[in-house]
């Protein structure tokens, strides 16, 4: 097996190998934290916490998600370690999921999903720089469309398997234990992708006419509306706590719930991709409109009602978690994405984490005020979107 992949080998085919192989790992990597993360709500409420508590954690566990992106991203552009710092994330990341099963109080619960976040920061910046070589060849929408995809079907099996035990009078210690398996399963084609594409820069060639843009002015602006999308995200973990709190879904189904989100998520992902390559910009100011409507149903509406607003959460965070990378990927040169997306993942996750405290705040104070802070500074990123959908035009 050659060290690397010389660059005469560049083909879409091997770009398209690469990317089935990494997401493949993502969809064991989800499979376990998002099958937790169905139930870390409840979990928590279970141990004693309450909303405002609820939101604190969910809201702070995404901020560190993001804010040491900064670092792990800038780390990996400037050693070149992308592989390393990939592998150490993707432990942290997955191993602090079956080690739930042996929390007994709040605080330690909320401590393991902190750092289970904290791994994912360590671990997305490189990953998807890795990714983004292969969007030369196959397009970047379609390259993370694809890839979220994949990860997100993981996603949807993950709280189905929480289901399964609950529904077989297991408890949620018996859920998180069981998750060990898909963990360790995504280690281990972790380490055959490395072995097989030790030097995933190859599958790219540079653009001298991009390398000296870097950061630009759309960069920022993009960065500033959909950090304004993000304060208006309420994290599942909170929609989870006021399914159980008013019984409005049985505890059964609120990993259901979220599977099908997943599930939507993982079928409409690729479009999106699609649709980005074709058409640009526009179709995320679409969804971002769409999508914002979700609050007043999930928070608002009956049974029925409910879940058609965590799909219409769904659809939306999943628009921005594939086509986000893309978009940066497309601002930026090959040699400052690491960085790149570090940045834009910290301010994402600030504005995540301040409005997911908020609502969790607001959760406790008036539900009203919730939803009508959810739709409005969603909505409020919209004209920054355009003027950036008409600047890199």
């Amino acid at each position: 097996m050659p060290s690397s992949l010389p660059i005469t080998d560049i083909s879409k085919k091997t770009a398209l190998k690469f990317v089935i192989l990494l997401s493949v790992v993502s969809f064991f990597a989800d499979m376990t934290y998002e099958g937790a993360r169905s139930i870390t709500g409840p979990y928590l409420a279970i141990l004693g916490a309450n909303a405002a508590i609820v939101g604190f954690v969910a809201g702070f566990g995404e901020f560190v998600g993001y804010a040491l992106r900064i670092v792990s991203g800038y780390l990996a552009d400037r050693t070149g370690k992308y592989w390393t710092i990939t592998i150490f994330g993707y432990i942290c990341n997955l191993l602090a999921v079956p080690l739930l099963a042996l929390a007994g109080h709040w605080w330690v619960a909320a401590t393991l999903m902190i750092i289970e976040r904290a791994g994912k920061a360590i671990r997305v910046p490189s990953r998807d720089a890795m990714l983004s070589h292969a969007g030369q060849k196959m397009g970047m929408g379609w390259v993370f469309g694809l890839h979220e995809a994949i990860d997100q079907i993981g996603a949807m099996l993950g709280p189905l398997i929480i289901a399964t035990v609950l529904y077989f009078k297991g408890d949620y210690q018996h859920g998180f234990a069981i998750l060990l398996i898909p963990a360790l399963l995504a280690l281990i084609i972790l380490a055959f992708a490395r072995y097989l594409y030790p030097h995933p820069q190859s599958l790219e060639i540079p653009h001298d006419n991009l390398e000296a843009k870097g950061m630009n002015s759309s960069f920022w602006l993009y960065l500033t509306g959909a950090s304004l999308i993000a304060a208006g995200y309420a994290d599942f973990p909170l929609m989870a706590y006021h399914f159980q709190k008013t019984a409005i879904l049985s505890p059964v189904w609120v990993p259901v719930s979220y599977a099908i989100a997943m599930g939507i998520n993982s079928l409409t992902a690729p479009l999106f991709g699609h649709f980005y390559d074709r058409r640009g910009f526009s179709i995320l100011i679409m969804v971002t409109v769409f999508s914002c409507l979700f609050a007043p149903m999930v928070f608002f509406g009956n049974a029925t009602v409910a879940l058609i607003g965590v799909a219409l959460w769904s659809i939306g965070v999943g628009a921005h978690e594939s086509l986000m990378r893309a978009i940066v990927a497309n601002m930026v040169p090959m040699n400052k994405r690491g960085s790149a997306y570090g940045v834009f993942n910290t301010g994402f996750g600030i504005f995540w984490f301040l409005g997911s405290f908020l609502m969790g705040v607001l959760y406790d104070i008036s539900i009203p005020s919730l939803v009508i802070f959810s739709v409005v500074i969603q909505l409020l990123a919209v004209p920054l979107l355009w003027v950036v959908m008409k600047s890199v035009r």
